[in-house]
């Protein structure tokens, strides 16, 4: 009862982690302090979309530019994921509220003009960020008790209708009122910035006398005659060769919440009941398939075995049926067993790689301030983690009594990242058509290539080596040297039913997670609540092995003896499942119109869907593996 309780416990305490680790990031970014009148450089990062996916530099608009555009140092991550942070003309000064200040004067020109009303139409936002903290729009909801939702960047304009016309116009949110929040120290007086809002304006500015600059008194926006800019009666319409004068006012407010909890509204999680239900009913199946497993090997296979074990005469060791007749083949390498022992060891760097990650992201080691963290942390420790692919597949290449372990060695450590990176150049030779700051630069698609050949590569063989000069781990039975005849199947034990049949519980048991996934992925949330995606990773461990190891022995009792690549299938057919939920979810939740980004979502999906292959592919047949060694190890062979 005792254990039970802890398990319960540390279920709890895994799943508070996605709330409790929010407070307080271990490493990361520091607290920066800042005094009054100190500097506040506003960057700048990019232009987004959910409607095309394709980011775009913000300087690559005609908007207003600071004297020197300064790129920022950015991490492997942030390049992958199309940030391109740059320096703005808004500066502010801290506790210093400023209104009406004005930024530049210019002029459009027509393909200018184009580049605008079209980024109107593709609904782009733009991207800003102080001390790392992305500038978010407060939309209050209709319901007053509901909290505020946070929209993640500015939109560049809106479309509408001057009064008595049914012609559509494109405005361009010309006026940007910030809010910056901080929080003051009593005994320092020294100032956390916690959260940095906008409101955005399209306003036709006119101003008084000759342009002077920043100087130019405007008559829109006047703090003397306390005219402020607080609706958009007046919109600035996108015309070519039309002057338009962008401007913004910044206001301080101090704030209650503390710098270690400034992410938490823009972590705020409003549906964790729906993440609760989706752990239940994960939860659900495993209990149901543990039941399976639970039977099997306490009711059937103890039964089985006893019964088998008490066979003495020859004449009833001919009549035995089931598993146990096929021992002189079950071990029999498989067809293609060179691949299968890739994949294996793909599927073990992978599932070390996400554990590696996931773990790191519990602790809190993965802030969201730090971005492309997430991103680089994976690829670093799926490069690191090619030291176990080596090794698991050399290990099970020598069960299967290979000789060539460099020839599986090499294809361990190019098949599944080739492929990858095939699709990768690819979808990244389409971004760059678009021009879309998106795509990975040449030198970024040299590091890779480096990391991978210069780290990874070597790596693999170095866990080959090691795996393959351990002594092969031996069968609990003889093979026989001529294979045993496999009786004609049920229609419903047929491969093609099983493996179909195999991966729907799997892909049951994490679908609801998958949704929010690809909400934060597509939709440009963040997510950060790597607690519960902990215990959906544990869950779907445990659904691969049971289903597995449940299809394993049904096949071995109607004495089919090839299961190897049937244990991986079984698992690995969830992937199925996983890109055509992803089609689902594009044509139901999403609103992609351009062919380009249609094209990038499935690619990418293809993508993922090929990593969840190998994973639980990988994770099933372990399971296999490990049933069929205990149980051949437990009957007495001739």
């Amino acid at each position: 009862m005792a254990s039970h309780r802890l398990l319960f416990v540390a279920v709890l305490l895994l799943a508070g982690a996605a709330t409790s680790a929010r407070g307080f990031y271990l490493p990361g970014v520091a607290p920066a302090d800042f005094r009054r009148k100190d500097p506040l450089a506003v960057k700048v990062s990019q232009l987004s979309s959910i409607k095309t996916q394709l980011p775009y530099s913000y300087y690559s608009l005609p908007f207003c530019r600071p004297d020197a555009v300064v790129d920022s140092a950015e991490n492997l991550g942030e390049l992958l994921r199309g940030d391109r942070i740059e320096n703005s003309p808004y500066v502010f000064e801290m506790r210093e509220p400023r209104m009406c200040q004005i930024v530049c004067k210019t002029a459009f020109t027509q393909d200018g003009a184009s580049d605008v009303k079209e980024k109107i139409d593709d609904d782009y936002r733009i991207n800003m960020i102080l001390d790392n903290l992305p500038l978010v729009v407060p939309i209050t909801r209709m319901d007053k008790d509901a909290p505020t939702v946070y929209q993640h960047g500015v939109h560049v304009g809106v479309k509408g209708q001057y009064s008595g016309s049914k012609e559509e116009k494109h405005f361009i949110h010309n006026h940007l009122t910030f809010l910056v929040k901080y929080h003051r120290d009593d005994k320092t007086d020294l100032a956390r910035i916690v959260a940095f809002e906008v409101k955005p304006f399209s306003v036709k500015h006119e101003f008084d006398g000759d342009w002077k600059r920043n100087a130019t008194r405007l008559k829109t926006c006047d703090p003397h005659s306390r005219r402020l800019v607080l609706d958009s009666d007046s919109p600035q319409e996108v015309e070519a060769n039309k002057e338009i004068i962008f401007s913004y006012d910044v206001n301080f407010e101090e704030s209650e919440i503390k710098w270690a909890s400034r992410w938490d509204t823009y972590l705020l999680m409003t549906d964790d009941q729906i993440h609760w239900f989706s752990i239940v009913n994960s939860l659900m199946i495993v209990l149901f398939l543990s039941g399976m497993v639970a039977m099997i090997m306490l009711r059937t296979l103890y039964r089985d075995i006893t019964k088998y074990n008490q066979l003495d005469s020859q004449e009833d060791a001919q009549e035995e049926t089931g598993w146990k007749l096929v021992h002189g083949d079950v071990f029999r390498p498989p067809a293609h067993s060179e691949l299968f022992c890739v994949y294996v060891g793909t599927g073990v760097q992978f599932f070390g790689m996400l554990l590696v990650t996931l773990l790191f992201a519990i602790l809190g080691l993965l802030s969201p301030s730090n971005r492309g963290g997430l991103m680089t942390a994976m690829l670093l420790s799926w490069v690191f983690m090619g030291l176990l692919a080596g090794y698991s597949s050399a290990r099970l290449y020598k069960v299967f009594k290979g000789s060539e372990w460099k020839k599986v060695t090499v294809k361990t450590a190019t098949l599944f990242p080739g492929t990858v990176f095939a699709i990768f150049f690819v979808l990244n030779a389409l971004i760059w058509g678009e021009r879309s700051s998106g795509a990975v630069p040449f030198t970024t698609m040299s590091a890779l290539v480096l990391l991978w050949f210069g780290i990874s590569v070597p790596l693999v063989f170095v866990g080959s080596y090691q795996g393959f000069k351990r002594p092969a781990t031996e069968d609990p039975v003889r093979t026989n040297k001529i294979p045993r005849p496999i009786p004609e199947q049920l229609w419903y034990m047929h491969p093609a039913v099983t493996v179909l049949v195999g991966g729907v519980l799997p892909f049951g048991a994490v679908f609801i997670e998958l949704f929010f996934i690809l909400t934060s992925i597509w939709l440009h949330q963040f997510y950060y609540i790597f607690g519960f995606l902990f215990l959906v990773f544990l869950i779907l461990i445990l659904t691969c092995a049971e289903i597995a190891v449940v299809l394993c022995y049904f096949q071995l009792c109607g004495e089919d003896y090839n299961w190897w690549w049937r244990s991986y299938l079984t698992a690995g057919s969830s992937a199925l499942y996983l890109f055509l939920y992803a089609a689902f979810y594009f044509f139901t939740k999403l609103d992609i119109t351009k062919p380009v980004s249609g094209v990038l979502y499935f690619g990418y999906m293809l993508i993922a869907s090929y990593a969840f292959f190998v994973l639980t592919g990988t994770i099933g047949f372990y399971a296999c593996f490990w049933f069929t060694r205990l149980i051949y190890s437990s009957v007495k062979i001739d």
